[in-house]
């Protein structure tokens, strides 16, 4: 392939893409606002017509807000690509010191820094305007800023070192570079999960155990009767930034716990709650978080391979505009650039994400009462106006979690049945 060819066949997936999302969210909005006017008939006597126009209404102006951002960071690429930007910003760094390590090391950091500058005024208008608008952000500026900066120092300690340890590998253990690199990612992405609960989390966020005693001996006889073992049941202050709910299980071995939002105990009923942990204790019992991450160091090692083929193909770095070959500069290009040809595959990973989630339904059917789900699951999507009528298409691409009335009726089949 010729570095012209290369650099055609770029900017034509990327504004295919570009057009397809932009497509995929005139579909959206379509949907939404045609079934604007009328609760579905499964959910008329649990959420108000009120209700459902909220959710209609932070629905279309989150994608509206996300067609933005698509057209912004389709012109960002093509800027850092095509236009020369990588390349400018690789001239201006190597001046900066003899190093090609630390060349390399500076010029990613670079692109990062800059990408988070120029996405920033985005996320501060969705925080403080849209999640503001409809009810949702608790954060203030100044908590906004202080976790901008624990990010950024966070990122920076996590992070250095494992790009340093990245580039030295992929310059100095020969062809077989990526199968070290594999197993320094691997390592790293495993020891984060263990540290995770304990040392990064809590310095985003309040921890403290669970109080409730009646709710905890509840609790902790769904977890005997599934088999399941955590080092704690722990409540967390989510509603210091939005008022957002959830529940979710962190950390790995000896290290799981399980993490309730303040937001979330407070609005569901104990049942709705032991259905909701059920739930996820139904992703532990089906191995899906060990799967998912099998699966994903298997793509890594596959994307690592092809990188490795692409380090020296002197078409990859000129039609991508850059003239200045080296290790950080291939990966840096690697990682902004294959997302373009695989956005297409997102079907495939959506639904193999919905099965998992139906499977967690089915186990919590079996360990709780389905209609305690059905109604914690009812009042979730009201509370966090998520829409009852997303378009199947649009679904398809970017929905983890299977369409609202596909779950409910799923559900109240296995109540049926038990």
């Amino acid at each position: 392939m010729t570095a012209s060819q290369f650099s055609a066949l770029f900017v034509a997936a990327l504004l295919s893409n570009a057009v397809v999302k932009l497509w995929l969210a005139y579909r959206q909005l379509d949907h939404v606002a045609a079934n604007r006017d009328e609760v579905p008939a499964a959910f008329r006597e649990q959420i108000n017509i009120a209700a459902h126009h909220k959710a209609a209404d932070y629905t279309s102006t989150l994608v509206r807000f996300g067609a933005l951002t698509i057209i912004f960071d389709t012109v960002l690429l093509l800027i850092f690509t095509v236009g020369g930007g990588i390349q400018w910003l690789s001239d201006a760094s190597s001046g900066l010191t003899d190093s090609l390590l630390l060349q390399g090391v500076a010029i990613i950091v670079l692109v990062l820094i800059l990408q988070s500058l120029l996405e920033m005024p985005f996320d501060l208008y969705r925080t403080f305007n849209i999640e503001a608008r409809f009810g949702f952000n608790k954060m203030t500026l100044k908590l906004y800023l202080l976790d901008a900066v624990k990010s950024t120092l966070l990122g920076a300690a996590l992070g250095l070192p494992l790009l340093f340890a990245v580039l030295w590998l992929m310059s100095a253990m020969g062809d077989l570079w990526w199968l070290y690199v594999w197993g320094v990612w691997v390592t790293f992405n495993l020891l984060l999960l263990f540290i995770y609960p304990t040392y990064i989390a809590p310095v985003f966020n309040k921890f403290e155990p669970l109080q409730d005693e009646a709710q905890k001996l509840r609790i902790e006889a769904l977890l005997a009767r599934c088999g399941f073992e955590s080092s704690g049941l722990f409540v967390m202050d989510g509603s210091k930034r939005s008022s957002h709910g959830n529940a979710y299980f962190t950390g790995f071995g000896k290290t799981k716990r399980i993490v309730f939002f303040d937001t979330l105990l407070q609005r569901l009923s104990p049942g709705e709650i032991d259905a909701v942990l059920a739930h996820e204790l139904g992703h532990f019992k089906h191995r899906h978080v060990i799967k998912r991450i099998a699966f994903t160091f298997a793509v890594s090692l596959g994307f690592l391979w092809l990188l490795a083929q692409l380090l020296h193909a002197e078409w990859f770095y000129l039609g991508l505009g850059v003239t200045t070959q080296s290790t950080a500069i291939a990966l840096l290009l690697f990682f902004m650039v294959f997302p373009v040809f695989t956005f297409l595959l997102h079907p495939l990973t959506s639904a193999y994400s919905r099965k998992h989630e139906f499977e967690a339904d089915a186990y919590a059917a079996q360990q709780t009462d389905a209609n305690e789900l059905v109604n914690a699951l009812v009042k979730l999507y009201q509370d966090n106006a998520k829409t009852l009528t997303p378009d199947p298409l649009y679904a398809t691409f970017y929905e983890s979690h299977p369409p609202a009335l596909q779950r409910i009726q799923q559900l109240q089949i296995k109540g049926e049945q038990t």
